[in-house]
């Protein structure tokens, strides 16, 4: 009995370990129309601390899918890159919001040796 809970143990924590691994991928899409013209949207007073998101097209179910803006927490040594719709080629391609690293190195400024120089890695 005893060893087949720990292989039950063994086996739960090994599927526990490579499943969130497997869960994480990243998808390209592109579409051959553009999305719609953005709706007015109301800005509200700067917050200490706070970022505002901009709304954005998202495409869910077969459409485009209005998320409104939104505040978020502002990551010192980074900026915020809004979701975009790029066209290339005749298509539409979406690419994600993200967190950004100041001088485009990738290291966050904070173990970052030389911050703000895009040159040294």
């Amino acid at each position: 009995m005893r060893k087949l809970i720990l292989g039950t143990l063994i086996a739960a924590s090994i599927a526990g370990v490579s499943l969130p691994a497997a869960a994480r991928t990243n998808v390209d899409f592109s579409i051959n129309f553009a999305p719609p013209v953005a709706p007015v949207e109301y800005v509200p007073a700067p917050r200490a601390g706070y970022v505002w998101v901009p709304g954005y097209w998202d495409w869910r179910y077969s459409r485009h899918y209005w998320v409104k803006g939104h505040w978020t927490r502002h990551r010192p040594g980074h900026y915020y890159e809004p979701v975009r719709w790029k066209h290339h080629n005749g298509r539409y391609y979406y690419q994600a919001a993200g967190w950004r690293d100041n001088d485009g190195d990738g290291v966050p400024n904070r173990y970052d040796a030389r911050p703000n120089n895009p040159y040294w890695r």
